[in-house]
């Protein structure tokens, strides 16, 4: 689930900046803009817009994201339409610092944690347009285009007991139902399914979202976190930990990639 940066396209390497390029392919929802690069010690503030076109005096833009490293740190986001800007979206959980590096992809996540999510005001389709300004060095920006995630209503993820192909027993099984916002957590052991937990505080997931979502084994229970945020702990049921082998993703999903520590 989270993606290996060897699947990105048309990556453009130590740009010039303020750097404004033309998008190759339109952005649908699942598309991914991937910026890696360094914040100086002097940063005031930068900035990085998803434009339409670049045409003077002022052009669109759909998604103005703009750090700033003032008297108060924040991060502000907005939409320009005909010159003139909307209201501001502040985010005072600012992950960036002086001197430090930094990669973001848009549903906002820096260094792989989970920023902020802004409301398009303006359609994608409408985006041509790549625009970073200010005091930021960029190593490089890449893209992944995609719009298989559209469609996607309900997926498993299960970590199962094989043992040599005998055994039927999940230790866990994961199961977001989106239309109807439960996250279903549950063991098949001894051919039959336990009792189900769905409390959550927060369902984490959406159409055509991107995410990445980490299952930590502890002595007691997994533990998931779904773009960087804590969703929900899972009390261990099946004991035997060891035994567990294999790990099956099944569903409407566009899997992007699996990685195991």
């Amino acid at each position: 689930m989270m993606l290996s940066l060897n699947n990105l396209q048309n990556i453009i390497y130590n740009p010039v900046i303020p750097c404004v390029g033309t998008i190759s392919e339109q952005l649908k929802p699942g598309s991914l803009i991937v910026i890696r690069g360094y914040v100086p010690s002097d940063v005031d503030r930068f900035q990085v817009d998803l434009q339409h076109g670049s045409l003077k005096p002022r052009a669109d833009v759909v998604f103005h994201f703009n750090p700033r490293f003032q008297r108060i740190n924040c991060i502000v986001c907005n939409t320009l339409t005909n010159e003139k800007w909307g209201w501001e979206d502040f985010t005072y959980d600012m992950p960036f610092k002086k001197k430090s590096h930094l990669r973001f992809k848009f549903q906002v996540a820096v260094n792989g944690k989970h920023t902020l999510l802004y409301a398009h005001r303006i359609d994608l389709e409408k985006i041509d347009t790549l625009g970073v300004y200010g005091k930021v060095n960029i190593h490089s920006i890449g893209f992944s285009f995609s719009s298989d995630l559209q469609s996607t209503e309900t997926y498993t993820l299960g970590l199962a007991e094989r043992m040599a192909g005998k055994s039927k027993d999940i230790a866990l099984h994961l199961n977001p139902r989106l239309n109807i916002k439960a996250f279903v957590r549950n063991s098949f052991l001894h051919d039959a399914w336990g009792e189900g937990e769905r409390n959550i505080t927060c369902f984490p997931f959406s159409p055509g979202m991107y995410f990445e979502m980490i299952v930590y084994c502890d002595v007691r229970e997994f533990k998931v976190a779904v773009n960087g945020v804590n969703s929900l702990e899972y009390k261990h049921r099946f004991k035997e930990l060891g035994n567990v082998d294999t790990l099956v993703v099944d569903g409407n999903i566009h899997l992007l990639d699996v990685r195991s520590w």
